[in-house]
């Protein structure tokens, strides 16, 4: 009897959304560790006239993940917003089902580049297919919308933090042993295969999952709240049911913190992956694992830090403090010349993680339920657009400042997450009650 009631309970955890959000990160970890490396082995052949071949194959890297980037983020656009139409018309389950079909054809597609030696521009098409299906564009709005519908506004903030602690915490066992996996290999399999077919293999089990097994479940409540801190939570907790107007100027200050932010963020870990393969660092495969790793242990430690600071902390707070740790890290950053020193400023990095995750939360207070997918997806498309600049932007300075200062790059990252922090001041200076659960109230 013991026995079937654990099985029992094993298979009712199957019907929930987060086991499909770390089995996603795990193969994701796999593949992105993959990926890197191949481009890495494919580019080290590359030459060109008057610069020496490190420099060669550190632009020819830039210039692949440059396009392949741009790719994944230009082409989901109107997928997405598609899918998250069907979200709201009760197709729930769709912004989930559709990307992650485009996550294993993708690895699919890798996986036969490594096996046939296929030219690694393949993988530009494999980026559209990926694109097609809405990637994640779609997909991660689609798990926070599930999210948002099985909690309530007041604990919605704590909730989305819990997804990004699983998330990270998948991604930091994905990415330490994806070195080691990717170093694997057999005489007809080289290294990487066994590495992609087990991401591979992770992609189309999740995919089973959502099909066959994951249900949708809501909580009836309609709330636009801004939480700042539990104190006097049940003296609000009539205002929570009272349906209001769109606060469009909030609206714009998050989307504007959030595209800043995203901006800085995005275009520094777009260099990060290519910067720790050159010397002085000159990472191993393990070692970019190990690195991988770092990286993701940033969502546990944000997440402990929303557990922290929440006790005494406004939303408005949380962020500010998310976008001061990530400045401070990514400013160190631009002085590394050790694997010591890297560690080091990814420890500064500690809560960069609780930005966007609080900033949705508060833009799913500011809506109808009913919209939450269409927000949310929105949101995630303003990331894209911002995406389509700082992509090229942060490549061609990384270029041009690649023989006298590779780190500038980090230090440009850090004054865009100073001029985030503006929007959310402002957005906090507009709260009439900063230690009670009050809604922000327009001009």
């Amino acid at each position: 009897m013991a026995l079937l009631s654990v099985c029992q309970s094993a298979f009712a955890v199957l019907h929930h959304i987060e086991p499909i959000i770390v089995l996603e990160q795990l193969g994701n970890c796999l593949f992105d560790t993959a990926l890197q490396l191949v481009v890495k082995d494919r580019c080290a052949n590359i030459s060109d006239p008057g610069v020496s071949p490190e420099q060669s194959q550190q632009k020819a890297m830039a210039d692949f993940f440059m396009n392949y980037n741009l790719i994944i983020r230009l082409v989901p656009i109107l997928p997405a917003l598609l899918l998250a139409k069907l979200s709201d018309r009760g197709w729930r389950r769709a912004p989930i089902v559709v990307p992650l079909g485009g996550y294993l054809l993708s690895r699919i597609v890798l996986l036969l580049v490594l096996l046939f030696g296929l030219p690694l521009q393949l993988m530009y098409g494999a980026a559209a297919l990926f694109g097609v299906s809405g990637g994640f564009c779609a997909f991660w709005p689609g798990v926070m919308t599930l999210v948002s519908l099985k909690s309530t506004a007041t604990d919605r903030s704590k909730v989305m933090m819990r997804v990004e602690l699983l998330y990270g915490a998948a991604g930091v066992v994905g990415s330490l042993v994806s070195g080691h996996l990717f170093l694997l290999y057999t005489v007809k399999l080289g290294q990487g295969v066994i590495l992609l077919i087990v991401s591979s293999l992770i992609h189309l089990l999740i995919l089973i999952l959502s099909i066959v097994l994951l249900q949708v479940k809501q909580v009836s409540e309609d709330s636009h709240l801004l939480s700042h801190n539990n104190d006097d939570e049940e003296e609000d907790n009539d205002a929570v049911n009272v349906p209001v107007a769109i606060n469009k100027v909030n609206v714009v200050l998050l989307f504007a913190a959030a595209i800043l932010y995203d901006f800085a963020v995005g275009g520094a870990v777009e260099i990060l992956g290519i910067f720790v393969l050159k010397e002085p660092l000159s990472w191993t495969a393990t070692q970019v694992g190990y690195g991988n790793a770092a990286g993701c242990t940033i969502f546990l430690t944000s997440f402990l830090g929303v557990m922290l600071f929440r006790r005494c902390c406004s939303d408005v707070t949380l962020i500010l403090i998310g976008m001061l740790s990530f400045a401070t890290g990514i400013y160190f950053m631009s002085f590394v010349t050790a694997t010591y020193m890297f560690y080091l400023a990814r420890s500064l990095n500690l809560f960069a993680l609780i930005p966007i995750p609080t900033i949705r939360s508060l833009l799913s207070q500011q809506v109808q339920s009913s919209s939450y997918g269409t927000i949310l997806t929105y949101l995630q498309l303003a990331l894209k657009f911002a995406g389509l600049a700082y992509i090229p932007a942060f490549t061609k300075i990384y270029q041009g400042t690649l023989d006298w200062f590779p780190g500038c790059v980090f230090m440009l990252a850090s004054v865009f997450t100073v001029l985030a922090m503006i929007p959310i001041s402002v957005l906090g200076c507009r709260s009439p009650h900063r230690r009670r659960y009050k809604r922000i109230q327009g001009d």
